[in-house]
């Protein structure tokens, strides 16, 4: 029985229809089919959130049949085939057919072919060398892919070694898919070739690498690829003395969020939150956020007085954070539920005074105003947050001598 995604809403939306109709003008039936992602993921009943299509077509014929259509066309990347139509809001990469004239392990110069199983035999993984034509009816260059993907078996279309040679991206990919859709053990051969290669890990830019690998902190679970990544010796290669996987495996049961996962990978100081930044470029944003989060930490049993005062300081998205690690790190369980409650419940309120109140209180503006609104809030700090009584407080304060 031939498998289909004829029943998927994305494949009969009018939006689509309007893209597959404008190709099969120009080129004829099957000149175009679905690809990759969308086609595995509707097998095995994961969200699809692009929508990627392979053609016959040259980039610059399918440009002109969907400008003829009045469709959206951004030439995205025609060097390598590929262009964006843009239907109904909704982008469709499509690329022509392609077989690799030469790589290097970081880019590939390509040649246009009209064969599907050029096309496929140039994809990664089995799984993603699957097509499915207008009708639905999927189409399986390596008479595995659809069994792969029923089965979650992350395999190498061909040689492991020979796929990984034409980009070493493909070795984090291996592990990446295998986080998201991976079942049971790694493929043997495709590990093996990801260790005895992964110094080619060391060829990516950051940027490739930072992608890859909080994509693949990202999935649901994935503790068994980062224990096969570390036994195949390719974390080292990306973050060199990574820390014990222990610690990590614990915050993946409590937090979905990459970024806490990653900051579980890295020694807990400050300095080595900003290696690990560096070394994969993330975003300032991010950095920052990893530094914060170990230049301090959250005791599980402080009371919800204590809570509020931390909240206060450190502001709400480093609490989280710290309890979070807290938790993942603590030898024995504390409330940090409780705790966590209360910082998504609680209202950080803002300082209620200024230098106008200050002044009201008896003191011209001058140096001694920061001074004292200081005190100010280190006593409503201490106090719990009072919402009365600020004007006497202030008074009293401007009246005392400084020390």
């Amino acid at each position: 029985m031939t498998a289909s995604v004829a029943d998927q809403p994305w494949l009969t939306s009018p939006a689509t229809r309007a893209v597959i109709a404008a190709l099969e003008a120009a080129g004829g039936p099957d000149c175009v089919r679905f690809v990759g992602g969308c086609v595995r993921n509707a097998l095995m009943g994961q969200p699809v959130d692009d929508i990627d299509l392979a053609s016959r077509l040259l980039p610059e014929d399918a440009m002109r049949a969907l400008k003829a259509a009045g469709l959206k066309v951004v030439p995205t990347g025609l060097a390598h085939g590929t262009v964006t139509a843009v239907s109904e809001r909704q982008p469709y990469e499509i690329t022509t057919l392609r077989r690799d004239v030469s790589t290097d392990g970081r880019n590939a110069t390509v040649a246009f072919t009209d064969d599907w199983a050029e096309d496929a035999a140039r994809r990664d993984f089995r799984l993603n060398a699957l097509y499915a034509d207008a009708a639905g009816d999927i189409h399986d260059p390596t008479g595995h892919g659809v069994d792969d993907a029923r089965d979650g078996r992350i395999v190498f279309v061909g040689d492991p070694e020979t796929r990984i040679r034409e980009d070493y991206l493909r070795i984090l990919r291996f592990f990446r898919f295998f986080a998201w859709y991976g079942r049971g053990d790694p493929d043997a051969a495709g590990l093996k070739a990801c260790a005895d290669l992964a110094e080619g890990v060391n060829r990516l830019s950051a940027e490739r690498v930072s992608k890859e690998l909080l994509k693949l902190l990202a999935a649901p679970d994935p503790r068994p690829s980062l224990r096969a990544m570390a036994k195949a010796g390719v974390l080292e290669r990306v973050l060199p003395g990574a820390a014990d996987l222990n610690a990590f495996e614990r915050m993946v049961g409590i937090s979905d969020d990459p970024v806490l996962r990653l900051s579980m990978l890295s020694p807990a100081s400050p300095g080595a939150m900003d290696e690990t930044a560096r070394r994969l470029r993330l975003s300032n944003t991010v950095r920052d956020r990893l530094r914060r989060l170990v230049e301090g930490s959250a005791d599980l049993d402080m009371g919800d007085r204590e809570a509020r005062a931390s909240l206060y300081r450190i502001g709400r998205e480093t609490f989280r954070d710290r309890v979070l690690r807290a938790e993942a790190t603590a030898d024995r369980p504390g409330d940090g539920a409780r705790l966590l409650d209360l910082a998504e419940d609680w209202i950080i309120p803002r300082l209620p005074v200024g230098g106008r109140q200050v002044a009201a209180a008896g003191l011209a503006a001058s140096p001694e105003t920061g001074r004292i609104l200081a005190a100010f809030e280190a006593g409503w700090i201490a106090d719990d947050f009072p919402d009365h009584g600020h004007a006497e407080r202030l008074r009293a304060l401007v009246a005392s001598p400084p020390g």
